[in-house]
């Protein structure tokens, strides 16, 4: 049994039961991974977003890209099959699938502001019921780079952010209004988080699924932002 049907089976014997079970990281991204289509190129962010890779699924040939330029690459290498020549934006060790390819990051920057990139999926510090994102720097933390999130945002088709609901001290991390410098402006199309799956609409946050055994009114309690219960909600299902 590999990792993402370990998870799997997890999930849903914790749905059988209707326990009350946060997504763990892992969890997140492999929700996440399963947006991903057939042909997609996806470019994946630090944090949760890396870990999507090891979730690609099954009978789907996905094209992950990345700032170095790096377009095809695979799983995150394990410790015994690391090598120094191959690694992502964010300097993780990753594996190599058939078809990698290798260029100038200058070039894989035009991919993304040439509009060739399907999907990104970024972490996040705060995001908007009007799809606003923040997700590069703290108050209290100085300075910061915004690095290339400000162009994937911009130029990616489809903006996934993968992130815990709250912050540590159980602030709400979706928010009627940003209060961090921004990354991007109306950018935003889905949200997955340790308790839902959110997509950012004309009318604001529309709930489609909740972590196992949580009701919306919970969900809505670690909101900062109206949620409108989609008619169709159903708990996570991977």
């Amino acid at each position: 049994m590999n990792f993402s049907q370990s998870i799997t089976k997890r999930m849903s014997k914790t749905a059988l039961v209707s326990v009350k079970q946060k997504l763990d990281r892992n969890t997140i991204a492999l929700r996440v991974a399963r947006e991903f289509r057939d042909g997609d190129v996806v470019n994946l962010g630090a944090g949760i977003p890396t870990l999507c890779s090891n979730f690609l699924p099954e009978g789907r040939k996905v094209w992950l890209h990345s700032e170095n330029g790096v377009l095809g690459y695979g799983p995150l290498a394990q410790s015994e099959e690391q090598d120094p020549n191959l690694i992502n934006a964010g300097t993780q060790f990753i594996t190599a699938t058939p078809g990698i390819s290798f260029f100038n990051s200058a070039d894989a920057f035009n991919m993304i502001r040439g509009g060739h990139v399907d999907i990104t999926v970024l972490g996040g510090f705060q995001v908007s019921e009007k799809g606003d994102l923040a997700n590069w720097i703290l108050p209290g933390r100085g300075s910061g780079n915004v690095g290339g999130a400000m162009e994937l945002v911009t130029g990616a088709k489809k903006v996934i952010v993968a992130m815990e609901h709250t912050t540590r001290k159980g602030e709400p991390k979706l928010v009627k209004q940003c209060n961090y410098l921004l990354t991007g402006v109306g950018c935003v199309d889905l949200v997955v988080t340790d308790l839902a799956v959110v997509k950012v609409t004309e009318d604001g946050f529309l709930l489609l699924e909740t972590a196992p055994g949580y009701s919306p009114e919970e969900i809505q309690s670690v909101t900062g932002a109206p949620l409108t219960v989609s008619e169709k909600l159903k708990e996570v299902q991977i």
